[in-house]
C-alpha cells in the first residue's frame, strides 16, 4: 500500500509537469486545495479536477519548461481502502533568463479511495530556492 501511495505523489508531480491527461486518474471529483505560496490565491475556489487542470495548464503555459519531481523521503499513511495522507518535498526546474531555476516546495495529499480529495501546498514560489540545489531529475 505504501508503494500505490508513493506512485500517486509521482503522478502528481506529472501532473504537474504536464501529464494534464493523469487529471481524471488521479483526483476525486471534488477538490479542496491549500496553496500557502505567494500568489496562489487562484486555487482557493477551485474544487473540481477540470477547472484545477484547466488551472495548471494556464499555470505552465507561463513557465515553458517547467518540470516537477518527487525529492527526499516520503511520509505515508494508507489503510487497505487506499485512503490516507503522503507529504513529500517536491523539485521544479525550468529554464530561466539567468539560466536554470531549481525551487522545492512540501506538498501533502489526502486521498480516499486512491484520489486525491485535499491538497497542503507550500513553496517559496519564483523567489524560492532548492532543498536540494544539486539534485538531478526535477
Amino acid at each position: 500500500m505504501r508503494d500505490f501511495a508513493i506512485e500517486l505523489f509521482d503522478k502528481w508531480a506529472a501532473l504537474w509537469s504536464g501529464d494534464l491527461a493523469l487529471g481524471p486518474e488521479i483526483l476525486a471529483p471534488k477538490l479542496t486545495l491549500r496553496y500557502a505560496q505567494p500568489g496562489a490565491s487562484a486555487y482557493d475556489e477551485i474544487h473540481d479536477p477540470q477547472t484545477f487542470v484547466e488551472q495548471i495548464a494556464l499555470f505552465r503555459s507561463e513557465r515553458p519548461g517547467l518540470r516537477y519531481a518527487a525529492q527526499g523521503m516520503p511520509v505515508v499513511e494508507i489503510d487497505s481502502a487506499r485512503t490516507g495522507l503522503i507529504a513529500r518535498p517536491y523539485g521544479a526546474r525550468r529554464p530561466g533568463p539567468d539560466g536554470e531555476l531549481n525551487l522545492s516546495g512540501t506538498d501533502i495529499l489526502r486521498f480516499e479511495e486512491g484520489r486525491i480529495v485535499e491538497v497542503w501546498s507550500v513553496s517559496g514560489g519564483a523567489q524560492g530556492r532548492s532543498f536540494y540545489p544539486d539534485a538531478v531529475g526535477a
